[in-house]
Formats: C-alpha cells, sequence, structure tokens
C-alpha cells in the first residue's frame, strides 16, 4: 500500500515537470517573437537594400545644340546618257548584216546595219542603215534575220561621257520637289560609295496610272564606274528644318503620351523635363520646348531613372 503511494506520487511529480516546462517555452516563444529576436542582428526599419535612394545610375549625356536637320526621300532611278537619239531605217525588209554591238562607239556616218529590201521574185541592193550622230550604242541592236519597217527601232545612241538619273517621286512628295535639290547616288556594285546629283529638270504632269512625277538629275562629276543601264538607289534631300534643338528619338521617355527627357544641371543629378516634339528627321525630334541649348540631355541609362535620380556621367571618361 505504502509502495502504491509512493509510485503515484512520483508520477504526479514528472507530470507537473512537463507541464511547467511546456509552460515556460511557450512564454519564452512569445517573448522573443515580440522583442524582434533578441541576441541576433537584424535590419532596422528605414533601410533600404542596395543603397536605396543613393543608388547612382551611369549614363551617357550630349550637350543640346541648334542642328538641321535635312529631310529626304528614298526612290530609285535608273542610269542613261543625257542626250540620245533612236535609229530607224530608211527602208523596209529583213536585216540581213548587224555591225555593231552594245557599247559600240560609232561615229556619224557610220553603218550600223544593212536591211534587204527584196521579195520574193525580185532583188534590191542591201540597204545600209546609218549613225546619225556620233555617240556609243546605248541600246541592243536587231539582230539579222529579223523584219523592220521605217518606223522600227534599230538601236539608239547616246553620249555616254554625260550621265543622268531618271527618277520617279511619288505624288504626296511633289510640294517639296523644286530644281538645284541635292541626292545622293548609291548603286549594289559599289557597295559604300556616293555619287551627288543635282535635280535640273521635273516633269510639269503627274503620271496618273503611277501617281508619280518625274524628276532629271544631273551627276555633279563624271565618274569612269558609271554606265548607262545601272539600277541607282536615289537619296533626295527635301526640306531643310533649322533653328532648333534636336535629339534622339531613343532618348525619349513616353509616358501617357507625353514625351520627357532628363537633364542634368550639375553632372550629379536629373530634373525629368517634359517636351514638345518638332519633326522627326533620321532618327532625330526637333524639341521645340522644354530643354534649353546648351544643356546636358541623357541619351543611354535614362530607362531606370527618376526625377532627381543621382548619376553618374560617363560620357567625358575617356
Amino acid at each position: 500500500m505504502e509502495e502504491n503511494q509512493k509510485s503515484k506520487k512520483k508520477t504526479f511529480v514528472i507530470i507537473a515537470g512537463v507541464v511547467v516546462f511546456t509552460i515556460l517555452s511557450i512564454v519564452l516563444i512569445n517573448v522573443t517573437k515580440k522583442s524582434g529576436g533578441a541576441g541576433r542582428p537584424g535590419k532596422g526599419k528605414g533601410m533600404i537594400a542596395g543603397g536605396g535612394n543613393n543608388t547612382v545610375t551611369s549614363v551617357t549625356t550630349v550637350v543640346a545644340q541648334k542642328v538641321i536637320l535635312h529631310d529626304y526621300l528614298i526612290t530609285n532611278g535608273d542610269v542613261e546618257t543625257q542626250s540620245s537619239i533612236e535609229v530607224f531605217p530608211s527602208i523596209g525588209g529583213k536585216i540581213v548584216q548587224t555591225l555593231v554591238s552594245l557599247g559600240s562607239q560609232v561615229k556619224a556616218g557610220d553603218v550600223i546595219a544593212y536591211v534587204d529590201p527584196s521579195e520574193p521574185g525580185s532583188y534590191y541592193a542591201k540597204s545600209p542603215v546609218t549613225a546619225p550622230i556620233s555617240g556609243s550604242i546605248i541600246s541592243t541592236p536587231m539582230k539579222s534575220g529579223q523584219t523592220v519597217s521605217t518606223s522600227s527601232v534599230v538601236t539608239k545612241i547616246g553620249d555616254i561621257a554625260n550621265l543622268q538619273i531618271t527618277a520617279y517621286v511619288p505624288e504626296r512628295y511633289i510640294g517639296d520637289l523644286k530644281l538645284g535639290l541635292k541626292a545622293e547616288i548609291s548603286f549594289e556594285a559599289y557597295a559604300g560609295a556616293v555619287f551627288n546629283a543635282t535635280v535640273v529638270r521635273i516633269s510639269p504632269v503627274v503620271d496618273s496610272a503611277t501617281r508619280t512625277k518625274e524628276i532629271v538629275l544631273h551627276f555633279d562629276q563624271s565618274d569612269s564606274r558609271l554606265n548607262a543601264g545601272m539600277f541607282a538607289k536615289v537619296k533626295l534631300y527635301t526640306v531643310d528644318y533649322q533653328d532648333q534643338i534636336a535629339i534622339q528619338q531613343d532618348a525619349l521617355v513616353n509616358n501617357n503620351d507625353e514625351y520627357f527627357l532628363y537633364v542634368t544641371t550639375d553632372g550629379e543629378n536629373v530634373q525629368k523635363r517634359k517636351v514638345t516634339l518638332g519633326k522627326n528627321v533620321g532618327g532625330y525630334y526637333q524639341i521645340l520646348d522644354g530643354v534649353k541649348e546648351g544643356e546636358k540631355v541623357v541619351v543611354e541609362g535614362m530607362l531606370t531613372l527618376s526625377d532627381g535620380g543621382k548619376i553618374k556621367d560617363i560620357s567625358e571618361v575617356k
């Protein structure tokens, strides 16, 4: 009996100890949470990882300047001789002999081909086709065996020393056309080479089928690389826009259809400026308002900037 009482007392002590230990553990955990983890390093309130507002952004800037924007249009053209003439036979018949080929040099009076006007049952002497002027054969002559009449063009003769370009301008641009406009001419055969030309003639009418107007340009200088018949790419400069600051369009930030630039006046901080845009030519916009001449405008690195942000201008680093 006495042993049973001792056993019960021992069991009660053990259970009481477990209960006390559990309660102490819960209390300790709650105290630790409220104190923010006493004894362990932690982040205080208001601290921002990565430096927060003290972040410095590396940027590239340009000085705002007034420049001339040369507007232009792109079209295609063909290189031709400035003067040429078509050659016709004096009598109809069959070409029996051709004495020239494309590019041949001829003098006035030289025989180009012979035409046989004979018909079955009759015989006539061969009739010569002669060159009316001196120059070069600029179109492929008719071949032997072809039948011609007095209205058939046997070939064309031109002066290949003096070349021009015939090009066609879409109707929407004809308001910008005028004599003396300058152009840059390029060819696939001469990659990177540019030949200068000037508009010398403008057609007085618009082609109703193509809705284009024909223009003629003369090369400013003769060049042995140029040949009649070549296909040309024409960059025609039309209008000059000046007396305004111009900044590359990639520097602009668009926000709800409003445009902004980041400007720095001290080289260390930026201001976000709303700007008014003018003409866009070749990837550059006129800035009509919002930036003054001589101010530095951020053109690279602006995507992570905000008004008042700190910068490091690396455009001046050599």
